[in-house]
């Protein structure tokens, strides 16, 4: 959720200055993930009052409008107000050439118009809307989609915003239950901030009740289990995962421990095992994130991990139909198995 302007802003700020109606000449929102790119053109939207809407603010639609007329729109002045916002949407559709007419007006906008271009799903096709963007002093706002290494920094900023702390766990189970799609995470996560109230704690509890995800068998649980090679508890965990296989698909389990032991196996071989060294190696945001890896470097030895990674690829391509048509959950079992089971031995 990068933004590239001046000065650099985030997503959550980048909203609060919209809230406090800080506006820049323009904006252009663009990037893979439309989410933020909608979220942000509501709040532009909202900041006309309900009774200014009809004469300041314009919402058109790049392919059905030409340049010209945006331009044209742009130079209006704003009608018993100090400004009006003029929303440019599915850039994305149109063609750099069509941009391109758009970024003269910037050389001299009109100072009580604020234009914001959404490119939803897509980076802007014009690098000399881009670079007049910028020389106009406005915002450009890239969107980016989520992944594994940022959707945690996402979740920590989302629950901060709504003014909510959370627990390791719950972070954990958030990640693991609604992934990097970042519309259901706002949503669920506003859906706590209602329920709990603004300073509360989101704990495993809450996110079980509110959001319906188990908080004692979940692949959280399953990771810590393996770590510790609690048998009984990664047994137990495994039957109800059987149990409530739409809940508890078994990529996101493999997805779970291939990250643990592929992390485990980076701890293995950092050299100063600090938890200074072992959290900068692991690019973990919080120390208390070492707990597993601490227990499984005790339990695993670099041979036994490698076999695993191994063991885990496998299951992998099995469930997916390569090389088995055994049930996909007999094949967590046997990979359950093979895991507290492993030797060292590495099979190709």
């Amino acid at each position: 959720m990068a933004v590239s302007s001046a000065p650099a802003l985030t997503f959550g700020s980048l909203r609060q200055t919209i809230v406090k109606k800080n506006f820049a000449p323009v904006y252009l929102l663009h990037g893979e993930e439309s989410y933020f790119i909608d979220e942000l053109a509501r709040l532009f939207d909202e900041a006309v009052p309900e009774d200014e809407r009809d004469f300041n603010l314009y919402t058109l639609y790049a392919p059905q409008t030409e340049p010209a007329t945006i331009v044209e729109t742009c130079r209006r002045f704003p009608m018993m107000a100090d400004r009006q916002i003029v929303i440019v949407k599915e850039a994305q559709s149109v063609s750099a050439d069509y941009l391109n007419k758009i970024a003269p007006y910037l050389n001299n906008p009109v100072a009580t118009t604020v234009l914001v271009v959404c490119s939803r799903g897509a980076l802007c096709k014009s690098k000399e809307l881009t670079g007049a963007v910028r020389k106009a002093g406005g915002v450009i706002f890239e969107s980016k989609k989520l992944t594994e290494r940022n959707i945690e920094p996402a979740i920590a900023a989302i629950v901060k915003e709504k003014g909510l702390n959370i627990e390791a766990k719950s972070m954990a189970m958030l990640k693991e239950y609604i992934g990097l799609d970042a519309s259901r995470l706002f949503n669920e996560i506003s859906k706590l901030a209602m329920i709990l109230g603004r300073g509360s704690m989101i704990t495993p509890e809450s996110i079980e009740r509110n959001i319906g995800v188990s908080k004692d068998f979940n692949n959280f649980e399953l990771v810590d289990a393996v770590a510790a090679r609690n048998q009984l508890k990664i047994f137990r965990i495994a039957a109800y995962f059987e149990r409530n296989p739409k809940n508890n698909p078994t990529v996101l389990t493999a997805s779970a421990l291939f990250s643990f032991f592929s992390d485990l196996l980076i701890a293995h071989f950092t050299r100063d095992k600090s938890s200074s060294s072992l959290q900068a190696a692991l690019g973990y945001k919080w120390s208390g994130q070492l707990t597993k890896i601490n227990i499984g470097l005790k339990n695993y030895n670099a041979y036994q991990v490698i076999e695993i990674i191994s063991a885990i690829r496998r299951f992998d391509a099995n469930v997916k139909g390569i090389g088995s048509r055994q049930p996909e959950y007999g094949l967590l079992h046997d990979l359950l198995f093979h895991i507290l089971n492993a030797h060292g031995e590495i099979i190709i």
